[in-house]
């Protein structure tokens, strides 16, 4: 039926359509945000992220259907209406391919528990802390303190590391004598000590030791312990085992470059640990 002037009832309701719906769009928004902020930020990161997304969906209906309404009172028919916003949708989703993936995606990384909040996770070649999971990007913060924004769509292979951390361990063999093997355990000290002040951004704690390990052989080392970013183990393997070995070649001119090995490992349990501490034999 067209509109007519003889019907000012119908511009008033539609105008109370109009700002009746309007009204609920801010209802539930500020409930959303409400809820958003009340929600604890890791257990329901997931929850927030996906109401984020079920409040743009019911706000989108309630506009969609106004309009139609609207329309329906100015004579337009809904079968046309629903035909134009259909083929309109369709051009809208080729010409945004790149958002439906990145929405898409995001919904699997929530519906999956592939990653939470606060993950230690390498994604596209970004290795992070996840900040935030939401439907178009997935934030990390990297060593550098920066916030890394992906795109969900670009997400391929992902590694998580559930602890945290990379374990590298850094074996120093010190002399069968316990005098020598004293000394050599505190320029070890030192020089790590010096070490963990000069690329502090390596690492995720203060360094630990191990204290002395003696095999079936007789032989003995040193073990310390570093938990450290993932793929930030260059100057670990490069700088600190040589300023190691060069300061045990100081003292003791036999010593040689293999005698200090760096590697990496899974922790399987964590366990007490001795504090490292700069100057004093363990």
């Amino acid at each position: 039926m067209t509109l007519s002037l003889n019907y000012p009832w119908r511009i008033l309701v539609i105008i109370a359509v109009v700002v009746g719906v309007h009204v609920a769009v801010l209802i539930i928004k500020a409930a959303g945000k409400r809820l958003m902020t009340a929600m604890p930020r890791r257990s329901f990161a997931k929850a927030r992220s996906l109401l984020g997304l079920l409040t743009s969906i019911a706000i989108f209906v309630l506009y969609f259907a106004a309009v139609g309404y609207v329309l329906k009172e100015f004579g337009v028919s809904l079968t046309a209406y629903l035909a134009s916003a259909s083929v309109l949708g369709l051009a809208v989703g080729f010409g945004s391919q790149g958002l439906v993936q990145d929405v898409v995606t995001g919904l699997t990384l929530i519906f999956s528990d592939l990653v939470d909040v606060d993950d230690m996770v390498e994604i596209s070649g970004q290795t992070g802390i996840v900040q935030t999971i939401g439907m178009r990007f997935l934030v990390l913060k990297n060593y550098l303190g920066a916030e890394v924004f992906i795109p969900n769509r670009t997400i391929t292979n992902v590694i998580n590391y559930p602890r945290g951390y990379v374990r590298c361990l850094v074996d120093v063999t010190l002399s069968r004598e316990p005098e020598i093997a004293d000394r050599m355990e505190a320029l070890v000290q030192s020089t790590v000590a010096s070490a963990f002040e000069q690329f502090s951004g390596l690492f995720i704690t203060e360094p630990s030791s191990e204290g002395r390990i003696k095999t079936s052989s007789g032989k003995v080392f040193l073990r310390i312990k570093f938990r450290i970013w993932p793929g930030r183990g260059t100057a670990l393997e490069t700088t600190l085992k040589q300023e190691i070995a060069q300061s045990l070649k100081d003292l003791d001119a036999a010593y040689l470059d293999w005698m200090v090995t760096v590697n990496y490992e899974v922790e399987q349990k964590l366990g007490s640990v001795k504090p490292f501490k700069a100057g004093a034999a363990i």
